[in-house]
């Protein structure tokens, strides 16, 4: 069902998160919550918010992240989504789950830039259908990849960051030619 290639996705997701859970000093690591909001364009999965046939639309979601920070200016950044698969699943029966690991280098004291690598997850009709005329479900997952630019808010016991993503997910599936997903968000994180 998961791709060779996938599976090599998630295995090396989790050496990262085990081995980053394991290497760092607990102080150094923070809880926090990610709110984003941006559009993208999906050439495979259905969008609940567009009509049947439109090849993407908007998206937004609210993740966990888990923060460690290192004490060359280098943070680690791993975020779970949590609105996206507990909405879909209830109300629309779909599945649609994207962890990602981020790397954000600290430049010039607020301006982060830096990069993410994750996993995209589906399970639902493809982008022919909607609300009302469903088509099957199936199964699709790829690379999830995404850069990033923002400023870092407020102090270190109150950090707050504010980000622009731009992502590209390669989906792959039994009943489908690969798809593109291509999309830009806007990211506000606060963490406690």
């Amino acid at each position: 069902m998961i791709s060779k290639f996938n599976r090599k996705i998630i295995i090396l997701i989790s050496i990262g998160f085990l081995g980053l859970t394991y290497s760092q000093d607990s102080s150094n690591i923070k809880y926090g919550i990610n709110g984003m909001l941006g559009g993208r364009y999906d050439n495979l999965r259905m969008c609940v918010a567009t009509d049947a046939g439109v090849k993407g639309g908007p998206f937004g979601d609210i993740q966990l992240n888990l923060k460690w920070d290192n004490v060359s200016g280098k943070s680690t950044i791993l975020s779970i989504p949590v609105m996206r698969p507990i909405l879909f699943g209830a109300a629309f029966k779909m599945l649609q789950f994207e962890p990602e690991i981020s790397i954000i280098f600290n430049h010039y004291r607020s301006v982060m830039l830096g990069a993410g690598l994750g996993l995209s997850l589906h399970y639902g009709p493809d982008y022919k259908s909607d609300l009302d005329n469903r088509g099957p479900d199936f199964f699709a997952t790829g690379p999830l990849i995404s850069g990033l630019a923002g400023v870092k808010l407020g102090s270190d016991s109150k950090e707050k960051m504010l980000f622009i993503r731009i992502l590209y997910v390669a989906l792959f599936s039994k009943e489908y030619s690969p798809g593109t997903v291509v999309g830009a968000a806007l990211e506000y994180s606060w963490y406690f």
